[in-house]
C-alpha cells in the first residue's frame, strides 16, 4: 500500500514540476537547473520503470533535449550567441555537453573584472563539477534504460570536458580542482575545491567507462584518484553525507561488477558517512521548525540512506565492508523521518520550502521513489 501510494505522490510532485518548469506543456522559454533536472531525468525514468507509461520516456528525452539547448547555449541576456562550446549549430546538436552546461542561475555570471561578491555569487550562473556528475550520471541512466549508446557518449563528453577545465595543475605536479567555472569554461569563478568533488568525479567516471562502450577515461580516473589522496571526506551536512553514501553505492555496484581497482576507497568513504552520520543524528537539526531547515538537504541524506539495505546485501561476502554496512542500518529510520516531516502540508507552507519549491519537491520525489537513481 505504501508503494503505491509512493508511487502516486511521486506522479503528482512530477507532474507538477513539469509544469512549473515549462516541460510539460512545453514552453519556448523553459526554466531549466541542471542540479534539478538531474533528478528530475531519474524520476521519470523511475516512473516509466513502474508503470510502463510511455509517457515518462517521452518526458525524459523532452527534458535531456530542453537542458541541453537551454543550459548548453549561452543565456538570453548574453551578448554570446550559439553553444558555449563555441561549435557551429549543426555540430553542436551532435555533441551538445563538449562545452560542459551551464548551471541555471537567475544573475548572469561575474565579468572578468568586476569584484567577487560572497553572497551575490550563489545567484550567479556559471558551470558546478557537482552539477555536471550529477547530469552525466542521469544521460548515463537515458542510455541504459532506452538502449541508445548516445546519451553514455554524450556524458562521456561531458566528462572531459569538465576534466580538462575544472583540473589543474600544481607547480608540485600534483593536481586539484575549482570549485566553479566560468559559462565558456575559460576561468574559475570560484578556485576553492569542493569537498567531495574529487570523489564524485572518481566514481562517475568510473561509472561511465564501465559503460561507455570504446570511451577511454582512464587518465580522467588516475587523475581523481590522485586528488582524493589524503583529502578529508568527513563532514555533518545531511547532503554531504548522502552524497557519500551514494557514492559507496555506486563503488560496491562497480566491485561486484568486477574490474574495480581501488578496492580500499569503499571502507574510507563508509567511516565518512559513519561518522557524519554519528555528528547530524547526535544534533538537533531534525528538533527544528520547518523555517529553520533546507529540505533538499535532508532529502539528500534520506536518498542516500535509500541504498542501505541493498549495500548490505552487496558486501555481505566482504566482512570488512559489512560491519560498517549493517551499522548504516541504525541510521535508516531519518530517512522515514525526514521524508514524514517535508511530506506534512504544514511543513510545505514553510519559506525555506518555497524558495527552493522546485529543487525541494524534486529530491523528495527522489527520495520516495529513488531505484533509478541509485542505479548505474
Amino acid at each position: 500500500m505504501k508503494e503505491n501510494a509512493n508511487v502516486v505522490t511521486v506522479r503528482d510532485l512530477m507532474a507538477e514540476f513539469a509544469d512549473l518548469t515549462g516541460l510539460d506543456p512545453p514552453s519556448a522559454r523553459p526554466r531549466r537547473y541542471l542540479w534539478t533536472d538531474a533528478y528530475a531525468v531519474c524520476n521519470y525514468l523511475e516512473l516509466f520503470r513502474r508503470t510502463g507509461d510511455a509517457a515518462y520516456r517521452d518526458l525524459v528525452l523532452r527534458l535531456v533535449d530542453q537542458v541541453h539547448h537551454t543550459l548548453g547555449r549561452h543565456r538570453d541576456d548574453d551578448p554570446r550567441t550559439g553553444w558555449i562550446s563555441g561549435l557551429p549549430d549543426e555540430e553542436g546538436e551532435a555533441h551538445p555537453t563538449r562545452g560542459g552546461l551551464r548551471i541555471g542561475k537567475s544573475l548572469p555570471e561575474r565579468r572578468p573584472d568586476e569584484p567577487f561578491d560572497e553572497r551575490l555569487e550563489w545567484d550567479r550562473d556559471g558551470q558546478y563539477y557537482h552539477y555536471l556528475t550529477k547530469w552525466m550520471h542521469a544521460l548515463n541512466r537515458v542510455g541504459r534504460v532506452t538502449g541508445d549508446p548516445v546519451y553514455t557518449r554524450w556524458a562521456a563528453e561531458l566528462a572531459k570536458a569538465a576534466h580538462a577545465a575544472f583540473t589543474y595543475t600544481l607547480p608540485s605536479g600534483g593536481k586539484r580542482m575549482y570549485w566553479k567555472m566560468s559559462i565558456d569554461l575559460s576561468r574559475p569563478l570560484v578556485p576553492a575545491m569542493g569537498q567531495h568533488d574529487p570523489l564524485d568525479g572518481f566514481v562517475t567516471y568510473s561509472e561511465l567507462q564501465a559503460a561507455a562502450g570504446g570511451i577511454d577515461l582512464s587518465v580522467e580516473i588516475a587523475d581523481m584518484a590522485g586528488i582524493c589522496r589524503g583529502g578529508s571526506l568527513a563532514t555533518d551536512d545531511p547532503l554531504g553525507i548522502g552524497g557519500l553514501l551514494f557514492d559507496a553505492w555506486r563503488i560496491v555496484e562497480l566491485m561486484d561488477r568486477g574490474g574495480f581497482a581501488y578496492e580500499d576507497l569503499p571502507a574510507s568513504v563508509l567511516d565518512a558517512a559513519l561518522a557524519g552520520l554519528v555528528a547530524f543524528a547526535g544534533g538537533r537539526t531534525l528538533q527544528y521548525p520547518a523555517e529553520s531547515r533546507l529540505a533538499f538537504r535532508e532529502l539528500g541524506l534520506a536518498i542516500g540512506l535509500a541504498g542501505a539495505g541493498v549495500l548490505v546485501e552487496r558486501v555481505r561476502e566482504n566482512p570488512d565492508l559489512l560491519g560498517r554496512a549493517e551499522a548504516l542500518m541504525e541510521y535508516v529510520p531519518l530517512a522515514e523521518r525526514i521524508e514524514r516531516f517535508w511530506m506534512d502540508k504544514r511543513s510545505r507552507e514553510a519559506s525555506t520550502w518555497g524558495q527552493n519549491r522546485e529543487i525541494n519537491m524534486v529530491m523528495l520525489a527522489t527520495s520516495l521513489a529513488p531505484g533509478e537513481f541509485l542505479s548505474i
